[in-house]
């Protein structure tokens, strides 16, 4: 379980494709303080820390979450945002994010506003659930960020000059594809809605 407030936007250092496998090495701040078999976020994806170093990582994406997020268009160089585990003695200051991506979208659009910036996103809802509702929560590559303009098929979010620079938002301009994970609370009701009207 993740807050989706990231820790630090870190740097990939190789990629090494294994069958339908991706081995993914990061070059991190807080590489030293990994265990194998602990769960980080990364662009909001859950990975296993599979092997370490003194300052790199690696964790491994299988062939479903490759095909259901972006990390498969990382590139060596490429910023990721890394969030560890939520603890549970401390304050969930963004919303509650599994690390479990629900599709990708494109961003269409990138505004500046007075020192803040204005993203927005079109996606193809994959499900019926995978939707957005205005000044409700939704993680953008990991980030938890607050809804507005809620469409049916795409959303804004607004950046402030912190999580800019803090994160890889910097480096997302239109046409670029992030992952997407929907309010897990928003998923439930809507499945069931759909089941009391007989629709599931």
């Amino acid at each position: 379980m993740f807050s989706g407030i990231v820790e630090e936007a870190a740097t990939v250092v190789s990629l090494e494709k294994e069958k339908d496998n991706l081995h993914i090495t990061m070059l991190c701040s807080f590489a030293d303080e990994l265990k194998i078999d602990q769960s980080i976020s990364h662009n909001g994806v859950c990975l296993t820390v599979v092997k370490k170093d003194k300052d790199t990582y690696t964790v491994t994406a299988i062939r479903e979450t490759l095909e259901k997020s972006n990390l498969g268009l990382l590139k060596p160089g490429d910023k990721v945002n890394l969030e560890r585990s939520a603890r549970l003695d401390g304050r969930l200051d963004g919303h509650m994010v599994q690390g479990h991506v629900d599709q990708t979208a494109v961003c269409t659009d990138v505004t500046e506003s007075g020192g803040s910036w204005y993203y927005t996103f079109g996606y193809e809802p994959a499900q019926d659930d995978y939707i957005t509702v205005e000044k409700g929560s939704v993680s953008v590559n990991g980030v938890s960020l607050t809804v507005v303009n809620s469409q049916p098929k795409s959303f804004q979010v607004a950046i402030i000059p912190f999580t800019y620079e803090m994160t890889n938002f910097h480096q997302i301009k239109k046409g670029t594809v992030v992952n997407l994970e929907f309010d897990i609370l928003g998923k439930y009701i809507a499945k069931i809605v759909r089941q009391i009207l007989g629709k599931v």
